[in-house]
């Protein structure tokens, strides 16, 4: 596997990963890997000649509160997976080389940003389109990997890639789950035992809501249920619990359906103890 760090070392990297006509994936990331982001790498694997990977903490998408000093960066360790995984290059540039003195360009997704974790974290998205494209503009994919687990940054990434007019495939690879239903992410590690034992409830409580949607229980109503469950399990604040129409995101409040079933997502935010949980799951509105 190739580690480059800088924008001259990546030009002649892809060139020569390029010669034969290889096609090429691209799985971004922010480090601190785990089995979600590997799965992403085994997928692009699957549908592509040669694998990239960026490793990239992107201080745009934090916001003033967010402590960006403290997420993780733990690149010998990252760079061993992905060695391991058979990745054949790793980006992994300075914030210098990605945000040069003078940068001013800012992406943005206005609608599709709205609402679900875009209220909380104003601006967090416009720093999220921003870096994805200028990585993909710098790698030049085929394909592009993203997990489900985001499911706003899938679907904003999907609009900016078509609104934009630019050439790579997204793909959306579904969520990776422990044993036991939870949603893998870095942030599963700071709860306590108690509280992770508690976690379950959210995506528990998410299959119980979408069964009782599909057999005809009122959206409204399921959604009631849902947030009780997880405010019995000690899950304060409960950020949201919505369904949105699963490509545009638009809110669906229960009215009635004029052209049958249309595919959808649940998705909820909250938090237990001081660890943010997000999920969602899809579904079919009838």
């Amino acid at each position: 596997m190739q580690t480059v760090h800088d924008h001259d070392s990546l030009k002649n990297a892809l060139t020569a990963m390029r010669a034969d006509g290889a096609s090429l994936a691209l799985v971004p990331t922010m480090g601190a890997l785990h089995a979600g982001h590997m799965a992403l790498v085994e997928a692009a694997k699957q549908q592509a000649d040669r694998v990239a990977v960026s490793i990239f903490v992107n201080p745009t998408q934090f916001g003033p509160n967010e402590d960006l000093d403290a997420y993780p960066r733990q690149l010998a360790e990252d760079s061993a997976l992905l060695k391991e995984a058979g990745v054949d290059l790793l980006w992994a540039p300075t914030a210098e080389a990605m945000y040069p003195d003078g940068f001013e360009t800012v992406i943005r997704v206005p609608d599709i940003s709205l609402g679900l974790c875009g209220g909380s974290r104003p601006g967090h998205f416009d720093g999220v389109a921003t870096v994805v494209c200028k990585l993909l503009n710098q790698i030049g994919p085929d394909i592009a990997l993203f997990g489900e687990k985001d499911y706003q940054q899938l679907a904003i990434i999907r609009r900016m890639v078509r609104d934009l007019d630019m050439t790579p495939q997204i793909v959306g690879v579904s969520t990776v789950r422990d044993d036991d239903g939870l949603a893998l992410s870095s942030r599963n590690a700071y709860l306590t035992p108690d509280e992770r034992q508690r976690a379950t409830t959210l995506p528990n409580a998410i299959r119980e809501a979408i069964a009782a949607i599909e057999a005809g229980c009122e959206i409204a109503v399921a959604l009631q249920l849902l947030i009780r469950r997880l405010s019995e399990a000690d899950f304060d604040p409960i950020d949201y619990a919505e369904i949105r129409n699963a490509d545009t995101l638009a809110p669906i409040m229960g009215e009635k359906i004029e052209n049958g079933p249309i595919a959808a997502r649940l998705l909820v935010a909250a938090r237990l103890g001081k660890t943010r949980l997000i999920d969602n799951w899809p579904l079919m509105v009838p």
